[in-house]
C-alpha cells in the first residue's frame, strides 16, 4: 500500500472526530450531519450531470439501491453514532480507539463471507488491538465524570454499521466507479439526515461562524479526504488493510484532542495506543512475509479490482466481476 495514501487517509479520518467535537459545542449531531452533507451533495450531483456522465453510464437500478444501502450504513449509521457519542461526552481519542476494534470483527468474518485468509499473525494483531480498546476504553470511563457508561456502546453501534457496509462492498460483483459510490452515499445520508433534523426540529443552522468553519472541515477532510480515501484503499489493498489502518486514528485522534481539547491523556492511554500501534507493526510484517505485491491491482473476494474504468474501449459505471475468487492467489498470502 502507497505510504502517503495510507497517512494521508489516516490524517484525514482522524479529522472527522475532531471535526464532530468542533461542532458539538454550537449545534446538535443531526443538524450539523445535515450541514454537512446537504451542499455537498448538490455539488456532487451538479457534477454528476455535468462532469462525470460517462460514469453513470450502464449502471442498473439496483446498482444504484445497492450502493444507497452502502451508504446508509458506512455514512449515515456509522456518523450519526460517532456524533452522537461525542455529543454525550465521550472523547474524541476514545471514540476513534472504539471504532478501531471493527478490524477484529471484519478479520472475523472476512472467512465465512468473503473467503479471504486470515493468517495468525494477524489475529495475533488484531487481539493486541483489542486489548488496546479495553486499557484506553476504561481510563477514559475513569477520568470523565458525568459521562452515562451507556454512552461506550454507541460508538461499538457505529463500528458495526461500517462493518456491514464494507463486506456488503466486498461481495458485490458490479464495479461502481468511487464518483459514483460517492454521490449515492452522499445523497442517501442527505436524505437521511434532513428528515431526522426536520422531524426533530434541528433542521434551522446556528449562525455561529465555528459551526461553519466545523462544516467545512468536515466537507473537505472528512468526507472528500477521509471517506473517499477509505473506499479506494479498500479496493486497492482489501478488507483487513484497510481496517488495520484503522488502529492508527486512535493515537492521532488522541493527541490531537488532548492539544486542541485538553482531553484527558495519561498512562493508561499511552499504554492503549501502544498498544494499538503494535498491532498495526505485527500485522504489516505479516503482510510482508507474506509475499503480497505492493501496490495495486490486488485481488478482491469478488475478484481483481483496479482503478478507473473498465478497460472495453469506452468509460462505463461498471463491470462484472469473476465468479468468485482464485484459490491459488487467496493461498498466497494473507489478503490484508
Amino acid at each position: 500500500m502507497n505510504v502517503l495514501l495510507s497517512a494521508a487517509f489516516v490524517l484525514c479520518w482522524s479529522s472527522g472526530f475532531i471535526g464532530a467535537k468542533l461542532g458539538a459545542g454550537s449545534a446538535s449531531a443531526v443538524t450539523i450531519l445535515m450541514w454537512r452533507f446537504l451542499p455537498l451533495t448538490v455539488v456532487l450531483i451538479a457534477v454528476a450531470v455535468t462532469v462525470s456522465r460517462a460514469a453513470w453510464r450502464g449502471l442498473a437500478a439496483r446498482d444504484v439501491a445497492r450502493q444507497a444501502v452502502i451508504g446508509a450504513l458506512s455514512q449515515s449509521g456509522y456518523l450519526l453514532t460517532v456524533y452522537y457519542a461525542i455529543q454525550l461526552g465521550v472523547s474524541t481519542g476514545t471514540t476513534a480507539l472504539i471504532d478501531g476494534v471493527q478490524p477484529l470483527v471484519a478479520g472475523a468474518l472476512a472467512g465465512p463471507l468473503l473467503h479471504q485468509y486470515v493468517s495468525r499473525r494477524q489475529w495475533l494483531g488484531l487481539g493486541l488491538g483489542a486489548a488496546g480498546v479495553a486499557v484506553v476504553t476504561l481510563a477514559d470511563a475513569a477520568a470523565a465524570g458525568g459521562v452515562a457508561p451507556w454512552a461506550y456502546a454507541v460508538p461499538f453501534a457505529g463500528m458495526l454499521s461500517l462493518v456491514a457496509a464494507t463486506f456488503l462492498e466486498g461481495r458485490s460483483r458490479t464495479r461502481v466507479v468511487p464518483s459514483v459510490s460517492l454521490t449515492v452515499h452522499c445523497a442517501t445520508s442527505t436524505v437521511v439526515f434532513t428528515a431526522l433534523a426536520v422531524g426533530t426540529g434541528s433542521a434551522v443552522p446556528p449562525a455561529e461562524a465555528s459551526f461553519w468553519a466545523a462544516i467545512a472541515w468536515l466537507v473537505a477532510l472528512s468526507t472528500f479526504g477521509g471517506y473517499g480515501l477509505y473506499w479506494l484503499i479498500l479496493r486497492r489493498s482489501g478488507v483487513t488493510a484497510v481496517n488495520t489502518l484503522m488502529f492508527l486514528m486512535a493515537p492521532v485522534t488522541t493527541v490531537w484532542g488532548a492539544l486542541m481539547f485538553g482531553e484527558p491523556f495519561g498512562p493508561r492511554t499511552a499504554l492503549g495506543l501502544a498498544l494499538g500501534l503494535a498491532a498495526v507493526v505485527v500485522v504489516r510484517r505479516g503482510e510482508r512475509r507474506g509475499g503480497r505485491p505492493s501496490g495495486g491491482g490486488r485481488e478482491e473476494p469478488c475478484g481483481p479490482v483496479s482503478g478507473g474504468p473498465a478497460r472495453s474501449g469506452r468509460a462505463t459505471g461498471r463491470r462484472p466481476l469473476p465468479a468468485g475468487p482464485r484459490p491459488d492467489r487467496r493461498r498466497a498470502g494473507p489478503p490484508s
